[in-house]
């Protein structure tokens, strides 16, 4: 290598300093051989020119073209100090040359090495053809891909994959480059299998995290969180009742989730979206305080009441002694029916059990009913109507003003 490394901003780092990093990352281990194709965890040590310098655990200098890990705007992905994983591509004069895939400047021979070797290829998704897709690889090379070898699952929407560049495997390579068959599955597959080995260490029931929406079923929806997909029951969504899960999730969304059990043996995993939610219990005093008046949906009727919708995962529950008017019923749906929207009064809250007691909102309290009647009478007869006596001397009164 001619060029002296450089930092990410591109300022010279003195050449006994690179040599001094270089060899505190050897150890004065003796490191193991490496083959063309295999594929390690190396360290980005410095930038230089159009190379990147790696920490492979090798003597000789680890090299990467810096392309590779540049994006579209030509900025740098990765800072000294980060980790890849890349493939081991050849050795000469010292140099270990690396990649992390084949890129558009290689040859067919290239593509043979990386066919033999393992190392995955850049290929832009071409046209729809029978039974996949035309992929054109390195050198104007034509391949072809397979519908169920494009991605995790086989999908109709065949526009969502034309024109996009991305990673191949190739796994057929015959006719000397002219018969090559490719799957980006392969590599999709090998790296979430990296990403369940780093979750094996990380991941532990409690833990809230984020996930997609993969699919939906009546009983839930899985949900991928990347390297392990679980399933999310139906009564996990909401705190609420949920009727119909499509109203609530699509497929695709992001979501957070909270782990509730790992099971690595037999690949079950289950989460809970309800817990990652504000429990709206926590509210209830001030959203719905008791002798509030709310108007509420009927959820579910039951022989001894009909439980009354008040907000998110908060119902209540009319007795049904509190219903049918005054008339004596034997079961709730006799007075009201689910769906039915209906005016209710909190008559109480009991926290630790989570339960609330409502009456219907035209009810009039005993106590409270008997008070008003008695002022009403006190009212009329102390100021409207007056004793006996006074009702007799009206008549009288009115003869003398005449």
């Amino acid at each position: 290598m001619t060029n002296h490394p450089k930092d990410n901003h591109g300022a010279e780092e003195p050449e006994e300093d690179f040599a001094a990093m270089l060899e505190a990352s050897l150890g004065g281990k003796a490191a193991p051989k490496l083959e063309p194709g295999q594929k390690i965890r190396a360290r980005v040590l410095a930038f230089s020119g159009d190379w990147v310098f790696l920490d492979v655990g090798q003597k000789g200098e680890g090299v990467l073209d810096r392309r590779e890990v540049l994006d579209a705007e030509g900025n740098p992905t990765v800072a000294v100090g980060d980790a890849l994983e890349v493939y081991f591509l050849s050795r000469a004069g010292g140099e270990l040359r690396f990649a992390l895939r084949i890129g558009g400047a290689a040859g067919r021979s290239d593509l043979e090495d990386a066919w033999k070797s393992g190392i995955p290829v850049d290929g832009q998704v071409e046209k729809e053809i029978k039974g996949g897709f035309e992929v054109r690889l390195a050198g104007q090379t034509r391949a072809f891909c397979p519908f169920s070898q494009m991605g995790p699952r086989r999908t109709d929407a065949a526009e969502q994959w034309l024109g996009r560049t991305l990673p191949f495997r190739i796994t057929q390579y015959g006719e000397q480059g002219r018969n090559i068959v490719v799957s980006h599955r392969a590599v999709l597959e090998e790296e979430r299998a990296r990403q369940r080995e780093s979750l094996r260490e990380t991941l532990r029931e409690g833990m809230k995290v984020r996930g997609r929406v993969t699919s939906l079923r009546d009983f839930g929806a899985f949900i991928d969180i990347g390297g392990v997909e679980g399933l999310l029951p139906i009564s996990e969504i909401a705190w609420g009742r949920v009727e119909d899960l499509r109203e609530v999730l699509h497929e695709g969304q992001e979501i957070e989730v909270v782990i509730k059990s790992i099971d690595w043996a037999a690949n079950r995993f289950s989460f809970s979206r309800r817990d990652a939610l504000a429990d709206p219990w926590e509210q209830v005093s001030r959203d719905f305080p008791e002798g509030s008046v709310h108007t509420g949906k009927v959820a579910r009727l039951t022989p001894f009441g009909a439980f009354v919708t008040l907000g998110e995962g908060v119902d209540g529950l009319v007795h049904i002694s509190k219903l049918g008017a005054g008339k004596r019923i034997s079961h709730a749906r006799e007075a009201v029916k689910e769906g039915q929207t209906l005016s209710v009064r909190v008559e109480k809250i009991d926290h630790e059990a989570r339960r609330i007691a409502l009456v219907p909102a035209t009810e009039e309290e005993p106590e409270a009913a008997e008070t008003d009647f008695r002022a009403f009478l006190a009212k009329d007869s102390g100021a409207a109507m007056g004793t006996f006596a006074d009702l007799l001397k009206k008549p009288q009164d009115k003869k003398k003003r005449k």
